[in-house]
């Protein structure tokens, strides 16, 4: 053990070293007298225990136990002095010293230094637990956050309500305000608080855990989506309570709702599209059929005819079968890395030719953005990339997402023929509805779209939206 010692007598300290020896304590004492001395040993660490004259010609042990409060306020600070009153050693104690012994009664001082040692062991490991528990309370907020899962408790008979920091940011309630059932009912949406209500009476008499979806409505009016799970318990008085967990599920609602919407979209255009191609191609094998043999060729012009409606209802199925296999949660820049080379490989099987080289560049930090945001991003973008593989003639396809502080920009660029002007002001050609439903879904979304082409000089589709439309809810 390591012991610094401010004494100025040398047979002092050389008394208080065989004391401690011949009491069973093995210690290293280094001794010092001046305050610079004291301040250095302090500055190399690992010392144990501090003794401390009270009184010394260039410096004191109020002042040296002030030093080392400062710089190391865990090491026990037992002063030892022949001078030491009643009113001076009691001001010491309420200065923080740990101890006093008076040098006339050294056998007091292994039993007070060994009470400090086990005392300064107590408060360590007492500081090691409640740092581990305020760590594990960090992570367990922080998780509750990320996960947006709060947890909760709730004593049935006394109608206590206890809620955790989470669960107050979910009910968007300040986490000083009082919770009750009528306050939950009152948060809860209209249309689902007689149900709720019926539940919590029914748990509460049947004492049985419970799981349940519900809404609340906000007070701007926004609607968010909970998933309440709970279990009952006893305290050890018997009183009924249920503990557990809120989780905000509105983004994957949300997330659902799109793509039910989406494929409801999809199962639309099959049926006007697909269905009605292969409805036509139908009635063209009927009137070749009809035509054999006695008039081969309308027969034939009939089965050209069919053969383009065939390859238009190919390229039909295909999109729709990639739009169903859309996976938008991958991340943006990955899954229109994704579509550009699936639509590179389906180019070059149809060509025979090689495809145009195509790359995705990305400028600032990624961020996270809301599901319906980033579905419709993609929608544009995946629409906008078709008609550069399939139109442009381009030697080079690129895609840039641009992140900025006030702006998200995805531009898809290539170097091909260009788009008719004609078509560009009319939004689309006759029977094809891709420049429309881009513009529909950037409004959707309160973005602008640009549709930059000249002829020749190939075509930049741009789209740009405020990064707070852009955010996660």
């Amino acid at each position: 053990m390591r012991i610094l010692y401010l004494e100025d007598d040398v047979t002092d300290a050389e008394l208080v070293q065989e004391r401690l020896n011949s009491d069973g304590i093995v210690c290293q004492i280094t001794r010092v007298e001046t305050r610079a001395a004291f301040a250095a040993s302090l500055r190399e660490g690992g010392i144990d225990l501090i003794l401390a004259d009270y009184s010394l010609p260039s410096f004191d042990g109020l002042s040296a136990l002030k030093v080392a409060q400062k710089e190391w306020p865990h090491v026990p600070f037992i002063f030892l002095s022949g001078t030491l009153g009643e009113e001076l050693a009691v001001e010491a104690l309420k200065s923080g010293a740990t101890d006093y012994v008076s040098k006339t009664l050294l056998s007091r001082l292994a039993p007070s230094v060994q009470r400090a040692l086990r005392e300064a062991r107590e408060r360590a490991e007492l500081s090691r637990a409640e740092q581990a528990l305020r760590r594990s309370e960090s992570y367990l907020a922080e998780g509750q956050r990320l996960s947006h899962t709060g947890s909760f408790g709730w004593n049935v008979l006394s109608g206590e309500i206890y809620w955790s920091r989470e669960t107050f940011r979910i009910f968007e309630c300040e986490p000083s305000s009082r919770i009750t059932i009528e306050r939950i009912l009152e948060r809860t949406h209209p249309e689902d608080r007689s149900a709720l209500q019926r539940l919590i009476e029914r748990v509460a008499r049947e004492r049985k855990a419970f799981d349940l979806e519900h809404r609340l409505l906000m007070p701007d009016g926004s609607i968010k989506y909970l998933r309440v799970v709970a279990h009952p318990s006893t305290d050890e008085f018997g009183t009924l309570e249920f503990v557990g967990v809120v989780t905000d599920v509105t983004e994957r609602k949300r997330a659902e709702e799109i793509r039910v919407a989406e494929r409801t979209r999809i199962a639309r255009e099959l049926h006007d599209t697909l269905l009605q191609s292969f409805h036509g191609l139908m009635l063209l094998f009927r009137v070749a059929y009809e035509h054999l043999p006695s008039r081969p060729l309308e027969a034939k012009q009939a089965l050209d005819r069919a053969l383009e409606c065939a390859e238009g209802a190919l390229v039909e199925g295909r999109d729709a079968v990639q739009d169903l296999r859309l996976s938008t949660a991958v991340g943006l820049a990955q899954a229109l890395t994704t579509f550009g080379e699936e639509l590179a490989a389906l180019d070059t099987d149809a060509r025979m030719a090689r495809a145009p080289t195509f790359r995705v560049l990305t400028e600032g930090t990624p961020q996270q953005l809301h599901p319906m945001v980033r579905e419709e991003i993609c929608r544009i973008a995946l629409e906008a990339l078709r008609n550069a593989f399939r139109h442009a003639q381009a030697r080079q396809i690129e895609v840039e997402i641009i992140y900025s502080d006030l702006l998200l920009q995805v531009r898809i660029r290539d170097d091909g023929k260009g788009i008719d002007p004609a078509i560009l002001s009319r939004s689309g050609s006759a029977g094809h509805w891709g420049l429309v439903g881009m513009r529909e879904r950037a409004i959707k979304i309160d973005a602008k779209l640009d549709i930059r082409s000249q002829r020749g000089a190939g075509t930049e589709v741009e789209l740009s939206l405020p990064s707070s439309v852009s955010e996660p809810p």
